[in-house]
C-alpha cells in the first residue's frame, strides 16, 4: 500500500497543539478591512483553536501523517 500524502495548502494554514487540537489564522483580515468594523479586526487577530467537529475531518483527510 502507498504512503499517505499530506495535503499542502493545510499543512501551510493548520498547526497542531501540543493536546492534538488544530490552530487556525481568522479570516477577513487580508483586503477590503477599511469597510469592517473595528471589532471585527480586533476579534480575528491571531490564531484561533478550530471546532472538534471540524479538525476531525482535517486529521483525518488533509494531514494524516500529523
Amino acid at each position: 500500500m502507498p504512503k499517505m500524502k499530506t495535503n499542502s495548502s493545510a499543512k501551510k494554514r493548520f498547526k497542531k497543539t501540543a493536546s492534538g487540537k488544530l490552530k487556525f489564522a481568522s479570516a477577513c483580515l487580508s483586503h477590503n478591512t477599511s469597510t469592517r468594523p473595528q471589532q471585527m479586526k480586533r476579534q480575528n487577530r491571531g490564531t484561533q483553536v478550530m471546532a472538534e467537529c471540524d479538525a476531525k475531518n482535517i486529521k483525518k483527510y488533509l494531514l494524516p501523517n500529523g
